[in-house]
């Protein structure tokens, strides 16, 4: 019996388990089980081993031919959570050797079963600087040694989250391979979100190209969502990918039920999908992740097992990568575009603002350069008294992040190009090696080239060797030939990752030595691809006109770049900016230049002369000035639907002046106006556009309309049809509301914008006075869901179930809306996610109500498996026995008892605890998208300049008004009771919260983390902190204001905005509330935001530990916000709605549950 993997996994398909979390779930598991390390299912491989070998049999027994080892976790960061990363090797080892043991033991000579020792993402992502790259790679070898030495046949590294991740685990399992002498696969499974992209927005292009060049065995997909989210992703990797794939999706994505989170897809819907892909795609490797037990991978075997691997005729591009993006090396259609103003060397601005240490200008300039047409920055920090390494460090890891661009990493010092790609997740390129100091041991070519292999690399050959940089044709094939032998031969390079720099030099100093330096440089590169095809080349393409003027170099930079490119060039490091296309080129220009790069001097001809003459006193066109010719030169019409979709109003009279001279206003608004607008539709429905620019777009729209609306009839005014939208009854939120009416109104519709808290009553005296054709109700809250329901029961009782009516908020569920409540209604009820699809709804009510043939809403969606309720035990529900929570913990003593009002916050102090990603992603939607800009291009761009100028705002027009009301009382617990005593009189009650149990896990209650009265009495009362706060009432009434002047952009923004730093406020003040009770263990700011990276747990009251929102009046009692303006409606919602608050649980166990 042989144990190869890679062989078997060349002749057949194999079925590898499902998920070990799933199945850990239904065991009686105690926390003596896991040490006390809660949720460290790594520890379980110590202290049960019968639990988790008697896993691996079960999917043993199913039919899977390879179980992973219990070690997901068993790696520096997740054990980092549980300050037990001394485990990583014990914890590592000992999982291995359980699933070996399980392995073996079902194993028969004609059939071996493997062991995969699995290795997870943790919970740190170097590309965002949470750990460093060698850190993490130099633990991941400590697991990988110890994985091999209990036996494992394989690694599967799995869930990658971040590219740069991925490497260092690849990387540590390939040095513990080396360590050992073994040389077993090396599988890795991405993670690519609902979204579509990684975590981090990786696409999985980006993916493949980072890491096929690591010399791994499998790559493919696992968790995330379920196989129907996979087709695209696996498509891609069956088309480009030339190792084995792998597949291991949950069973579909999770669905939130009373119960918690459930995975809906069974065992034969699940096989459906996942067998379908293996034939489509050519699967080699198949499983499952969450939600996966026995019994699907049972059904998966039994389909797929033992079949071979259907064919696959890969294409294998090469690329490098952004941790974003891939860029093919050889463009279609253009040469490959290097920016080069990233360069310390050659840009002045580049260099100034590096030596400053002003990162955000080098930033700056080089997302100009992805603006400008860059296809990869050309990023050089070596300079003269600075530590390279430092600068490239800081940079690598800016320029990583932010911006959408691969790196080439430009240095021949190995430290430098360490540093870069330490910092680097996507497939960079080194530029360069070359043999100036030989190619012996201590060479720097001897010294960069592991550098290349451990990050797979793409590299520049260099054609310069111990006698200096080659000049002639023939001295640079000949160099050309010494570097393609050593990189291929002794390094393993394919010659697709290799890029040659035949050098060039300045043609234009007069010199006789260099007349000849272009004509030879054209001639190596026309010698090296075609002796070697598939081979890249490239050139610093300006270096030839050095010492000439902007419009000179220009000409010459453009002809010699195009003179290369005929000869064979595929890539040129010059700004798009200093190149401009052969056709645009006079004549004569491009003659001379032509004869200056060829040296055609005659006794009565000088190329260099004649090309200075030409140039004398000549400058260049700006960009901008050319835009704006580009724009003018369109016809009118073409011009308004331009000037819609990039939101933009200077110069729209005049156009809209123009457009009335040749047709009237209503055929305006109908041809062009709303043809713009179907643009940006169509634009933000594929991700393309981000919601700030669509509202840009609305207001010019509006604009438009408004200017043309003298010129319409009254007939024409009447818009396409109506909907009356309101928030319902009890609800205060209304930004998704309004921007229904912004984008239908600016879509020709008329929309009756009833505001927030309306009762049914004033929805259906609106829709009948105003003859609506439908009715539009939004509400954030749960409660929300009920009073929709009740208000399609009050129209079922009038009568007026011919009223189409579209739902929205975020509470809301498509299958809730469609299903149950389309159900109920006697009319037609349609889920709208956003904006558009509530304008794409309405579209197809008019085109119903029109009579147009063939029209009807959308099919309602209905689910597709219904879930069965779960029973909880009633004893559980109703006890009120306290859980295993800590006892005995010290009280900290509050600075005082009661409560105390706080006014003149400082607005940057709040902005301090700003949550950056909820207000840009979350607020402004402000999200990458493929082939777009990345979201952190978004947040530099526009997020960040934006931002500061909405805080100068606030604070200059006094905006905000932050306050806070908080406070300290002494309380108790009686079962599931907090009963809070009065601060002079603890033993007299003030108030008192009962709160739900949870019915399984550790049927934890939040009145479980105070002491009881028998401890009280004993030891003193426990300690609750309850805090309120507000940014005040000046900035909602600012947002009112916006949104009725048609300021689209600037309302967003501000609403958003306001949102968030009430929630920083929040933080802001819970922090202070900590620091008063002594409570020591803060974390970073954002991980305190993101992570509770804290001691002292913030809860609010709606929320799942505390759901009974009918608590907030006793908090609102005893904390009397009136104080600082803050009241309390009748619906138990917080006014003005920049505001909230929250209680404050000091006990160290605390952290957030649900305790439904």
């Amino acid at each position: 019996m042989t144990r190869d993997l890679r062989s078997a996994l060349t002749t057949r398909v194999l079925v590898a388990d499902g998920g070990m979390g799933t199945m850990l779930q239904g065991y009686d598991l105690t926390m003596d089980d896991f040490q006390g390390l809660e949720g460290c299912n790594e520890v379980l491989n110590v202290t049960r081993p019968d639990v988790v070998g008697a896993i691996h049999a079960a999917y043993l027994d199913a039919g899977a031919d390879l179980v992973e080892t219990n070690t997901f976790g068993a790696n520096l960061s997740a054990l980092g959570e549980y300050d037990a990363t001394e485990r990583i090797a014990e914890l590592a080892e000992a999982g291995a050797r359980i699933a070996r043991a399980a392995a073996d033991a079902a194993s028969t000579p004609d059939r071996s079963r493997y062991v995969l020792g699995s290795i997870g993402p943790g919970t740190k992502l170097p590309s965002l600087g949470h750990l460093p790259y060698a850190t993490l790679r130099d633990a991941y070898q400590v697991q990988a040694e110890a994985m091999l030495a209990g036996g494992i046949d394989g690694f599967q590294i799995e869930t990658s989250q971040d590219l740069l991740q991925a490497k260092a685990a690849v990387n540590g399992a390939r040095r513990a391979r080396a360590a050992l002498g073994v040389n077993v696969p090396i599988f890795v499974n991405v993670t690519v979100e609902a979204s579509g992209t990684m975590l981090l927005g990786s696409e999985i292009g980006a993916a493949l190209t980072a890491l096929e060049p690591l010399e791994i065995d499998a790559i493919g997909l696992n968790c995330g969502t379920g196989p129907t989210e996979m087709s695209e992703h696996l498509r891609h990797l069956s088309r480009h990918a030339r190792i084995p794939l792998v597949c291991m999706p949950n069973a579909g994505l999770p669905e939130l039920t009373p119960d918690g989170a459930r995975y809906p897809m069974g065992p034969e819907e699940f096989v459906g999908y996942v067998a379908q892909y293996t034939s489509e795609f050519g699967l080699g490797l198949v499983g499952g992740c969450c939600g996966t037990t026995p019994a699907h991978i049972g059904a998966l075997a039994a389909a797929v097992a033992g079949r071979p691997p259907a064919p696959r005729d890969p294409v294998r591009v090469s690329a490098v990568s952004s941790l974003y993006s891939e860029v093919p090396l050889r463009q279609e259609l253009s040469y490959l575009s290097i920016g080069e103003r990233t360069n310390a060397n050659g840009s002045k601005a580049f260099r100034e603002a590096m030596l400053a240490e002003n990162w955000a200008d080098c930033l700056d300039i080089a997302k100009q350069q992805s603006r400008g047409g860059a296809h990869l920055l050309d990023l050089c920090v070596d300079y003269v008294g600075r530590d390279g390494a430092a600068d490239m460090a800081e940079l690598a890891f800016r320029l990583g992040t932010g911006v959408s661009l691969p790196i080439m990493l430009d240095s021949t010092e190995p430290a430098v190009l360490q540093a870069g790609l330490e910092r680097l997740g996507g497939r960079c390129v080194i530029n360069s090696v070359n043999f100036e100091d030989g190619d012996g041991p201590d060479s720097r070519f001897a010294k960069a080239m592991p550098l290349v292999k451990e990050h797979g690399t793409a590299v520049v050959a260099l054609t310069i060797d111990e006698e200096g940089q080659a000049r002639t044709a023939e001295w640079k094939v000949r160099v050309a030939d010494r570097l393609i032998a050593d990189l291929t031969t002794k390094w393993g390079l394919e010659i697709g990752d290799i890029i040659v720099d035949c050098l060039t030099f300045p043609i234009a100093t007069g010199q006789e030595e260099t007349r000849r330096d272009a004509l030879e440089t054209i001639e190596a590169i026309r010698q090296v691809t075609s002796k070697y095809p598939g081979i890249h080349t490239t050139l610093g393409v300006s270096n030839v006109s050095f010492g000439l003027n902007p419009a000179a170099r220009q000409v010459l930079n453009s002809v010699f770049l195009h003179e290369c490119v005929e000869a064979g060039l595929d890539s040129g490091i010059v700004p798009a900016a200093r190149i401009v296309p052969i056709a645009r080129i006079p004549e004569e220009q491009r003659q001379v230049a032509e004869d200056l790069v060829y040296d055609r001097r005659t006794p009565d001809y000088d190329p260099l002369t004649r090309f200075l003459e030409l140039f004398e006193g000549v400058t260049t066109t700006s960009t901008k000035e050319a835009r704006a010719a580009e724009l003018a030169a369109l016809p009118v019409t073409e011009r308004l639907q331009r000037r819609i979709v990039d939101g933009d109003a200077k110069g729209l009279g005049n156009d809209l002046d123009d457009a009335l001279a040749a047709k009237d206003a209503l055929a305006i608004i109908n041809d062009d106006l709303l043809a713009g607008m179907k643009v940006v539709g169509e634009l933000f429905g594929s991700g393309q556009m981000q919601l700030p620019f669509v509202l840009q777009s609305a207001e010019v729209m509006k604009m438009a309309v408004a200017h043309l609306e003298p010129h319409l009839d009254k007939a024409d005014a009447a818009g396409k049809g109506t909907l009356v939208i309101a928030t319902v009854k009890g609800d205060v939120h209304d930004i998704g509301k309004n921007l229904v009416d912004i984008i239908l109104t600016n879509n020709g519709y008329t929309v009756v914008n009833l505001g927030i808290k309306q009762p049914v009553s004033a929805i259906i005296e609106a829709a009948l006075v105003h003859n609506a054709d439908a009715i539009g109700m939004s509400g954030l809250l749960v409660k929300s869901t009920v009073v929709m329901k009740d208000n399609l029961l009050e129209l079922n009782n009038r009568g007026l179930g011919g009223f189409p009516v579209l739902l929205g908020g975020a509470a809301l569920t498509r299958a809730f809306v469609e299903e149950d409540l389309n159900d109920l209604y006697q009319g037609e009820v349609r889920y709208a996610r956003d904006a558009f699809e509530g304008l794409a709804l309405m579209e197809k009510v008019m085109a119903v109500k029109s009579g147009v043939p063939g029209a009807a809403l959308p099919e309602p969606r209905r689910r597709r498996v219904v879930a069965k309720p779960r029973a909880n035990d009633p004893e559980a529900v109703d006890s009120t026995e306290r859980s295993d929570v800590a006892r005995d913990q010290d009280v900290p003593t509050p600075p005082f008892w009661g409560s105390r009002v706080v006014k003149g916050l400082k607005l940057a102090e709040v902005a301090g605890w700003l949550d950056e990603r909820a207000t840009f992603m979350g607020q402004w939607g402000l999200r990458g998208s493929p082939g777009g800009p990345t979201y952190e291009e978004l947040v530099e761009t526009e997020g960040r300049p934006r931002l500061r100028h909405w805080l100068d705002r606030v604070q200059t027009e006094a905006l905000a008004e932050p306050a806070v009301v908080y406070g300290y009382w002494p309380c108790h617990s009686e079962g599931n009771t907090l009963i809070l005593g009065d601060p002079d009189d603890p033993a007299r009650e003030v108030t008192r919260f009962i709160w739900p149990r949870q019915s399984r896990d550790r049927r934890l209650c939040l009145a479980d983390f105070f002491r009881d009265a028998d401890e009280a009495a004993e030891r003193g009362p426990d300690v609750i902190a309850l805090q309120l706060v507000t940014m005040g009432s000046a900035v909602a009434q600012a947002t009112t204001k916006l949104f009725e002047a048609d300021a689209y952009r600037d309302y967003l923004e501000l609403h958003g905005l306001s949102v968030q730093l009430t929630e920083a406020l929040a933080e802001y003040w819970h922090a202070r509330v900590r620091a008063e009770l002594g409570l020591g263990g803060d974390g970073e700011v954002d991980a305190m935001i993101r992570d509770q990276a804290y001691r002292g747990s913030r809860y609010s009251f709606g929320y799942p530990a505390c759901p009974d929102l009918a608590d907030r009046a006793k908090l609102v009692t005893l904390l009397r916000p009136e104080r600082i303006g803050v009241t309390l409606s009748e619906e138990l919602q917080l006014h003005p709605e920049q505001s909230t608050d929250a209680i404050v649980v000091h006990h160290p166990e605390a952290k957030y549950f649900n305790a439904r």
